[in-house]
């Protein structure tokens, strides 16, 4: 049987530790993976995958895996003390700019801090860390983060996906889900996932 997420989870991401969801935990002795895309089969040993490559991947569910959610938040609920995971890219004029939020659950303030290289696209970093400050501009907020005696200030434009996490059960990993799988991969190639987010009431997760 499939396991419940929030206060537990998390430690894909996501969406993240710099494997990687945020969100998550991995293990040192293996090479950390991030698989997105939408469910074809699952069990309760294995989830199959079509990912955005197109390529169609089966993973094992590590012992101890944790599953959850996105739902919908808005760029107005991200507050000063919260706990964020925030996917950028560098802009033209400097800085960087968000190509998406989570905001985590209180309970998982402090997961995975800091800012490393991250796959959504090219040349993207996530960033997890405290927000000092939210300021409405005229094209969305910039937001001031900390992390590790470090700042960093990010745009958010309107329109970037906001999300928060939320239960899921085995009933969301149903065909055609869309999903976000942080795990590991062995040195055979397999991958166990230790994370899995999933998409529902039409909200996709943005990591």
């Amino acid at each position: 049987m499939f396991r419940k997420s929030v206060p537990a989870i998390l430690a894909i991401a996501t969406l993240a530790l710099p494997l990687g969801l945020p969100a998550f935990i991995q293990s040192a002795a293996a090479e950390a993976v991030r698989v997105r895309g939408a469910v074809v089969d699952a069990d309760s040993n294995a989830l199959t995958v079509k990912t955005r490559e197109g390529e169609t991947v089966t993973i094992d569910l590590a012992k101890g895996w944790m599953l959850s959610s996105v739902a919908q938040a808005a760029v107005g609920d991200i507050k000063p003390g919260d706990y964020v995971g925030i996917a950028s890219l560098p802009t033209k004029n400097g800085g960087d700019g968000a190509l998406e939020v989570l905001i985590f659950p209180a309970a998982l303030k402090g997961t995975g801090e800091g800012s490393f290289g991250w796959d959504l696209k090219p040349d993207s970093t996530m960033t997890n860390a405290t927000v000092a400050d939210a300021v409405k501009g005229v094209d969305g907020r910039t937001v001031t983060v900390t992390y590790h005696g470090k700042e960093k200030k990010i745009a958010v434009p309107d329109g970037t996906p906001v999300v928060t996490l939320a239960p899921a059960t085995q009933a969301d990993l149903k065909p055609g889900a869309a999903v976000f799988v942080s795990g590991d991969k062995d040195a055979g190639g397999a991958i166990a996932a230790q994370q899995v987010v999933v998409g529902a009431n039409g909200v996709v997760p943005p990591m």
